[in-house]
C-alpha cells in the first residue's frame, strides 16, 4: 500500500506544480491533503442492533442495510448481544441498543457495550430526564425516545450515518482557557470528530492554512490579543461560509453579542454553559449544510447515470488545463471514443440494458485512465478525454488497451449477456482553442466508424 500512495501521490503532485491545485476536486485529493489515506477498514462497518421488538428491530435492519449499506449484527436480548461482541467488539464502530431487555431490564446492555469500548446509540420507549441524564453522563453518541412516529426512524439512521462520517470531520478549538480547550475536546472525540486545539487567534488561523479542509471552528469571544469578533473576520476573508462553518461561543450571552458574531461573519452562536445535545445539533447541522451545498456543487458537474464527469464540466476545467497546455506548462491528448452500434443495442436489448453498457464503459475508462486525467460522458454514448502528460509514443498503446478491455467484457443484466466495441479519435496536435481539438479527435473518431468500427485513428 505505502509504495503505490507514494507513486500516486507523485503522480498528482507533479500535475499540479504544473496546473493551479484548486481547481482539483477528487475525492482522492482530498484524501491526500487531509491525511486521510484509505477509508474506515471495512470490519468498521458494522452496527451492532440490540432490540427485542421484533417490528422496530426489523425497521431498522432494512434502512440501515437501504440507505446507509452496513452490515449489521441483530440480538434480541443481553446474551445474544453479548455473544456477538465478546466474539469481536473491535467489529462495531456503533451499537443501537434499547435500555429494556427480557434478560436486562435496567439498561445493563449499555454499560456492558460501552465497557467493551463500542459507542452507543440509546433507542428507548422509556423517557424521563432522570434516565436522560444518566445516558447522557455515560457519553453515549445519542438518546433517541421511540415516539413521534416513522420519522424518529428518519433520525435514528440519520444519527448513525452523521457518528460515522465524523471521523472525517476536522473542528478547530479556540479558546485562551485550557480547561475549556480539554472540555470541548473531549465532547467532541467523544462523537468521532477530528479535533484541534488553538489556544489564540493567530494560531487558528495557522492551523486553518494547515488543514484547509477543516470543516468547523468552534471560537470562544474573549480571548487575548484577538478576540472572536476579530478571528471570526479573519477567517472569512479566505473561507467563505460555503466551506467552512464557524460556530461563536461565549459566556457573556446577550443578544448584541450574537448579533455581532453573527455579522462578522459567523454561521452560528451558543452561549455558556449550553447542552451537550444542543451542541452536536448545531455542529452537525453546520455540517450537513455544507455537505448540501457540496452536493449540489457535484451534480452540477457530475453525470447522474455513469456518476463521472459531464460535458459542462469539460469544457469548465478542460478549458484551464488547454490554457496551461498554451503556455507550454503541460501536454494534453485529448480521445473521443464511441459505443459502437448502441442503437441496436437499445432496440435489441431496451434502453436499460443500453443504460447498463454506457454505466460498464464509464466504469473501465475510470479504471484505465489516471487520477489526473479528466474522463468525461461527452452525450449519450460518446466519451471525451483530457489526457495530461501522456508520452505520445505511449498514446496509441494506452487506448488500444482500453478498446481490448471494451471488446472482452461480457455485460450480464437482467438475465442477459452483452458484449460492445468502441471507436476512438485521437489528437495530441494542439489547435488554437480546446473545442477545435475535440473536434478535431471527434474527426477522427468519425474515421474509425468509417474503417469498420472498433479501432483507432490517430493524427
Amino acid at each position: 500500500m505505502g509504495l503505490e500512495f507514494l507513486k500516486l501521490y507523485s503522480i498528482i503532485s507533479c500535475f499540479f506544480f504544473a496546473f493551479n491545485i484548486q481547481y482539483l476536486n477528487t475525492t482522492l485529493w482530498k484524501m491526500l491533503m487531509t491525511g486521510i489515506t484509505c477509508p474506515m477498514k471495512e470490519n468498521m462497518r458494522h452496527v451492532l442492533i440490540v432490540e427485542d421488538s421484533k417490528v422496530m428491530s426489523a425497521m431498522i435492519i432494512r434502512r440501515i442495510r437501504n440507505d446507509l449499506r452496513f452490515e449489521r449484527d441483530v440480538a434480541a436480548t443481553f446474551k445474544e448481544a453479548k455473544e456477538f461482541i465478546d466474539t469481536d467488539p473491535s467489529k462495531y464502530f456503533v451499537a443501537i441498543v434499547d435500555l429494556h431487555l427480557p434478560d436486562a431490564p435496567k439498561g445493563e446492555i449499555v454499560d456492558y457495550v460501552l465497557y467493551k469500548k463500542i459507542p452507543v446509540i440509546v433507542f428507548t420507549g422509556q423517557f424521563s430526564d432522570e434516565i436522560r441524564e444518566t445516558m447522557l453522563s455515560k457519553n453515549v453518541v445519542d438518546y433517541i425516545v421511540k415516539e413521534g412516529g416513522p420519522q424518529v426512524i428518519d433520525f435514528l439512521i440519520n444519527s448513525v450515518d452523521r457518528f460515522h462520517k465524523n471521523q472525517f470531520a476536522k473542528i478547530i478549538v479556540v479558546d485562551d482557557s485550557s480547561t475549556s480547550r480539554t472540555s470541548m475536546r473531549m465532547l467532541l472525540e467523544a462523537q468521532k470528530f477530528v479535533v484541534i486545539e488553538a489556544n489564540k487567534g493567530q494560531e487558528a488561523l495557522s492551523l486553518l492554512e494547515n488543514h484547509p479542509d477543516t470543516k468547523v471552528v468552534i471560537t470562544d469571544y474573549n480571548m487575548p490579543g484577538m478576540d472572536g469578533f476579530e478571528l471570526v473576520s479573519r477567517i472569512r476573508q479566505k473561507f467563505p461560509k460555503n466551506k467552512l462553518s464557524v460556530i461563536g461561543i461565549s459566556a457573556y450571552g446577550t443578544s448584541l453579542l450574537s448579533a455581532r458574531f453573527l455579522k462578522n461573519g459567523a454561521s452560528d452562536f451558543l452561549t455558556k454553559p449550553f447542552l451537550e445535545e444542543e451542541l452536536f445539533c448545531r455542529i452537525n447541522q453546520n455540517i450537513e449544510m455544507l455537505e448540501h451545498i457540496e452536493t449540489i456543487n457535484n451534480l452540477s458537474n457530475i453525470d447522474y447515470l455513469t456518476n463521472i464527469y459531464n460535458r459542462g464540466y469539460l469544457f469548465k476545467f478542460g478549458q484551464k488545463i488547454f490554457e496551461n497546455a498554451k503556455r507550454g506548462n503541460v501536454n494534453i491528448t485529448i480521445g473521443m471514443i464511441d459505443i459502437d452500434n448502441m442503437s441496436a443495442i437499445n432496440e435489441k436489448y431496451g434502453y436499460e440494458t443500453g443504460d447498463q453498457v454506457v454505466k460498464e464503459v464509464a466504469l473501465l475508462l475510470t479504471r484505465n485512465f489516471r487520477t489526473a486525467d479528466i474522463v468525461t460522458r461527452f452525450g449519450g454514448e460518446s466519451f471525451c478525454i483530457i489526457a495530461i502528460n501522456m508520452d505520445k509514443d505511449y498514446t496509441e498503446t494506452v487506448f488500444e488497451r482500453i478498446r481490448a478491455a471494451v471488446e472482452q467484457r461480457i455485460i450480464h443484466f437482467d438475465g442477459q449477456s452483452v458484449s460492445v466495441t468502441v471507436s476512438i479519435g485521437i489528437t495530441t496536435n494542439m489547435s488554437d482553442s480546446l473545442d477545435s481539438m475535440i473536434k478535431k479527435a471527434d474527426h477522427l473518431r468519425i474515421q474509425a466508424k468509417k474503417n469498420g468500427r472498433n479501432c483507432i485513428v490517430t493524427d
